[in-house]
C-alpha cells in the first residue's frame, strides 16, 4: 500500500517568495527595495532585511520601542518577520551573532529622498541643482541622520554603495531605480562623515563593471587611493561679501586684471618634498601676490586627478577639490582669505575632455555614458583620453552644474576653460575619415558649441560678477561676445597670437628683428576683436622649451633685458595680463610639478630686479586708468611709431576718459638711441614712470632723469626729443605741472 505524500509546507502569508530571497542573497533582484525594509502584508506589516554575519535580529522603531523578532529565513542572512506597526515607518534592528550585538537602522524602510519635480528637470535636462541632489549628501530624513546617495546610471542593471561600512559587498545596499530618469538612489542611515565608498555597478548584460568613483563627490580619498569620500556640507563661515559686491558691480573689461597662474603642488613644498596645505599656502601665497600686485591668482586645475604630471587636467572629480592640500574646507578658507586681501580666484577648468582610468567615467554604467561610443567623436588622440557627448542633455547638465558649484559653494571668481578648440572643432587632430561631420556637413561642433553658450549663459546669469576666459587657440569668431549676439558667450579669450608672435620676435637676436618688425604691429590689427587676456602661461615653459628668460636672445645681461622691456611691452599693450609663477623672477630651469620653483635665484641681483619690475608694472598699471579702463576697446590705444623697423623701436599711447594718458616706448636692440624724436599726443612734460634700464632692476641706468619735454615744432606736430635705453621700454605720463 502507498504511503500517503507529507503535505507541502504552506508559506505562510507574510513570507517573500523563495525566488525573491535567493536573488536577494545572490544581489541579482530587480527592485529590492519591494521586498526589503518594511512591507505591507494581509495582517499588518512584515519586516524583512538582508544582513550577512547576522545570527538573529529584532525591530524597533527609531524612537527605541521594540516592535518583532525576526526569523533568519536564510542562513546568509535574511530575516524577516510580523512587526507590530499601524503604518509604514523606518525601523532599526538590533543584531547578533556569537561575536556580539550592534544596531543597524534598515535603509530600504525609508522612502525616496528625490521627488517628482527633480524627475522632471533632470528629464528636461534643466535642473540647476543637482550637485545638491546627486552624489552623496549629509541630512534628515524621516526622523534619521545619514547620507543620501544618488547615482545616474540608466543602462545598469543593479546598482549599490559599497565601501568598508558594508564590506564592500554590493548586496547590501543595492539602490532604487528611479526609471524615468536613469538615477539610482538610496538612503543610508547613521552613516558618517568620511567614510570611502565607490559604486558598484552591474551592466546591461550582466557585466560587473569596476568599481567607480561617484561622479558626484565633493571629497576624494588621497591618490594612489581612488574612493570617494562622504563629507558634510561645507562648513565655512564667509567674509567675503564687499570683495564679492565690488566684481557684481564691475565692468570687468574696464578693471585692472593680472593673474599670477599657478601651480598649487609646486609653488613652495616643505623642506621634504611634500605639499603645503590650503591653509599653509593661503599664509604664504596670498601675501606674496598682495605685495607682488597681481589681482588674482589662477590656479591649474585642482578637481581630483589620479596622476601628478598630468597637472590636473585629467581629472576624475570634477565636484572634488583634490585631497594633496586637504579637506574641502581649507580650499574655501583660501579663496576667502584671499577674497579678504583683494586677490581673485580662477580655476582652470576641463570639460574639454576626461582620463579613461577604470574607477572614472568611462563606460561608467558598461557603456559610453558620458561620452561618445564612436572614438571619431568620444575619443581625443592627443590626450588618449574620451570626450563628453555634448549631445546629451544629462552630460551638459553635468558640466553646467560643475561650472556653477564653483561660484557658488567655493567663491571662485572665474573659470579658465581648457583647451575649447578641440571642443569646438569635429576635426581637431584628426585626419580626413578619422572624424564625423556635423549634421550640415562641417566641421564645427554644434552640440559644443551649445554646452558652451549654456554654461556661460547659466554662469554669468546666476553669479555675475564671475568671468570665464576661453583657452581657444584659432579664430573662431565672437568667442567673448554675448551669446545673444552670437557669440560662444565666454567674457574673456586667451590671446594666443600675441604669446607667439612676441616670443618669437624676442627670440631672434636684434640685429635681425628689424626684418620682422610686423611680429610686433600684427596683434594690433584683431587686438579689439575680442576681449583678450595676454598669456605667459605654464605651456610657455615646459617640455624642453625653457623659460621665459632661455628664450630671450643674447647673452646673460641682454636676456634679462629683453625680458624686462618685453614685460614692460606687454604690460603697456591692450588686453589682460596672465603670467605664470616663476616667470616673475626669471626662474632659469623650466618648470617642474614635482619640486618647487627655485626660489634661492631671488638671492641673486637680476632675479630680484626681475621681480621688482613685475611689481612695480603690476601697481602702475592698477594705478593708471589708461592702462587699464579700455583694455578691450580700440579708443583706448593710437600708434605714436609703427614703422621704425630699421631701429626695432615701438610707441604707442594709452588713453580712458578722465585719465592721464600713458606713453610707451619699446627700443628692441642693445644700441641707446640718444635725441630720437618720438611723437607724443600732447605738448607739455611727461614724467618717465618706468625705465626697465633702471638700475634697481638690474639695468644700466640710461634715462632721462625723470622727465621729457614734449613740444609743438614748426608744423604744428608735437614731439620730444628723449634717450632711449638699449633693450628697454620707457613708460611716460602727462604731468599737470
Amino acid at each position: 500500500m502507498k504511503k500517503p505524500r507529507a503535505a507541502a509546507t504552506k508559506a505562510r502569508p507574510f513570507e517573500a517568495a523563495s525566488g525573491d530571497v535567493k536573488a536577494i542573497v545572490a544581489g541579482v533582484h530587480g527592485n529590492p527595495f519591494a521586498v526589503l525594509g518594511v512591507q505591507e502584508a494581509v495582517n499588518g506589516f512584515v519586516a524583512r532585511c538582508f544582513v550577512p554575519h547576522a545570527e538573529a535580529a529584532t525591530a524597533f522603531t527609531l524612537d527605541g520601542r521594540e516592535v518583532g523578532v525576526l526569523a533568519r529565513r536564510d542562513d546568509a542572512g535574511f530575516f524577516e518577520g510580523m512587526v507590530d506597526i499601524t503604518a509604514r515607518q523606518p525601523l532599526r534592528y538590533r543584531l547578533a551573532n556569537a561575536g556580539g550585538e550592534w544596531w543597524m537602522t534598515d535603509p530600504y524602510s525609508f522612502g525616496p529622498v528625490l521627488g517628482p519635480m527633480d524627475d522632471y528637470y533632470i528629464a528636461e535636462g534643466s535642473h540647476l541643482r543637482l550637485f545638491d541632489k546627486l552624489g552623496a549628501h549629509l541630512i534628515e530624513h524621516e526622523g534619521a541622520t545619514g547620507f543620501n546617495f544618488a547615482v545616474w546610471a540608466p543602462n545598469a542593471k543593479r546598482v549599490s554603495v559599497v565601501g568598508e561600512f558594508n564590506d564592500w559587498d554590493g548586496r547590501r545596499h543595492t539602490m532604487r531605480n528611479r526609471q524615468d530618469t536613469g538615477i539610482w538612489e538610496i538612503f543610508i542611515p547613521d552613516l558618517e562623515p568620511g567614510k570611502a565608498y565607490k559604486y558598484e555597478i552591474v551592466g546591461a548584460q550582466g557585466q560587473l563593471v569596476p568599481l567607480k568613483a561617484d561622479p558626484y563627490a565633493t571629497r576624494s580619498e588621497l591618490r594612489p587611493a581612488t574612493a570617494s569620500v562622504t563629507a558634510a556640507p561645507l562648513a565655512h563661515e564667509w567674509g567675503d561679501e564687499a570683495h564679492r559686491a565690488f566684481w557684481r558691480a564691475a565692468d570687468l573689461r574696464r578693471q585692472p586684471i593680472s593673474i599670477y597662474e599657478v601651480h598649487a603642488g609646486s609653488w613652495q613644498r616643505h623642506e621634504d618634498g611634500s605639499f603645503l596645505s590650503w591653509d599653509e599656502l593661503a599664509d604664504r601665497l596670498i601675501p606674496y601676490v598682495v605685495e607682488t600686485g597681481f589681482t588674482h591668482i589662477e590656479f591649474m586645475p585642482i578637481s581630483e586627478h589620479p596622476f601628478d604630471p598630468s597637472w590636473g587636467y585629467q581629472t576624475t572629480g570634477l565636484f572634488a577639490p583634490t585631497a594633496r592640500f586637504g579637506e574641502p574646507e581649507g580650499f574655501a578658507r583660501f579663496v576667502d582669505g584671499a577674497h579678504r586681501a583683494g586677490i581673485g580666484v580662477i580655476l582652470d577648468w576641463v570639460p574639454a575632455h576626461f582620463p579613461v582610468d577604470a574607477h572614472g567615467l568611462a563606460l561608467f554604467d558598461g557603456t559610453a555614458l558620458y561620452e561618445h561610443a564612436d572614438p571619431r567623436k568620444g575619443f581625443h588622440p592627443d590626450w588618449n583620453t574620451a570626450i563628453y557627448n555634448f549631445g546629451r542633455r544629462e552630460v551638459i547638465s553635468f558640466l553646467v552644474n560643475n561650472a556653477l558649484y564653483w561660484a557658488e559653494k567655493f567663491h571662485v571668481d572665474g573659470l579658465r576653460v581648457d583647451a575649447v578648440a578641440s571642443m569646438l572643432y569635429l576635426d581637431y587632430s584628426r585626419k580626413s575619415g578619422e572624424w564625423i561631420p556635423n549634421e550640415k556637413g562641417g566641421r564645427e561642433n554644434l552640440e559644443a558649441v551649445s554646452f558652451l553658450q549654456r554654461m556661460n549663459k547659466e554662469l554669468y546669469g546666476h553669479h555675475p560678477g564671475v568671468m570665464t576666459i576661453a583657452e581657444e587657440s584659432t579664430s573662431w569668431p565672437k568667442v567673448s561676445q554675448p551669446v545673444h549676439e552670437g557669440g560662444l558667450g565666454f567674457g574673456f579669450k586667451w590671446n594666443m597670437g600675441f604669446m607667439h608672435d612676441t616670443l618669437e620676435y624676442l627670440s631672434r637676436e636684434p640685429v635681425h628683428r628689424k626684418h620682422h618688425h610686423n611680429e610686433l604691429t600684427f596683434g594690433l590689427l584683431y587686438a579689439f576683436s575680442e576681449n583678450f587676456v595676454l598669456p605667459l602661461s605654464h605651456d610657455e615653459v615646459v617640455h624642453g622649451k625653457g623659460t621665459l628668460l632661455t628664450k630671450m636672445a643674447g647673452d646673460d645681461w641682454q636676456k634679462f633685458a629683453n625680458l624686462r622691456a618685453y614685460y614692460a611691452f606687454m604690460w603697456g599693450y591692450p588686453g589682460k595680463k596672465l603670467l605664470f609663477m616663476g616667470q616673475e623672477f626669471a626662474q632659469r630651469n623650466e618648470w617642474s610639478e614635482a619640486r618647487a620653483l627655485d626660489w634661492h635665484e631671488l638671492q641673486h641681483a637680476p632675479h630680484r630686479g626681475m621681480r621688482k619690475l613685475i611689481c612695480d608694472l603690476n601697481h602702475l598699471y592698477r594705478s593708471q586708468p589708461a592702462l587699464h579702463a579700455r583694455d578691450c576697446e580700440p579708443e583706448g590705444f593710437g600708434w605714436l611709431l609703427a614703422d621704425e623697423a630699421e631701429t626695432s623701436i615701438y610707441a604707442w599711447v594709452r588713453k580712458a576718459p578722465g585719465a592721464n594718458p600713458v606713453v610707451v616706448v619699446s627700443n628692441f636692440t642693445p644700441v641707446p638711441r640718444r635725441d630720437y624724436r618720438v611723437p607724443l599726443p600732447a605738448a607739455g612734460r611727461w614724467r618717465e614712470i618706468v625705465n626697465t634700464d633702471a638700475v634697481d632692476y638690474g639695468g644700466s641706468g640710461i634715462g632721462n632723469r625723470g622727465t621729457v619735454e614734449a613740444k609743438i615744432d614748426g608744423n604744428g606736430a608735437v614731439a620730444a626729443s628723449m634717450t632711449l635705453p638699449p633693450l628697454s621700454t620707457v613708460m611716460l605720463e602727462l604731468t599737470s605741472d
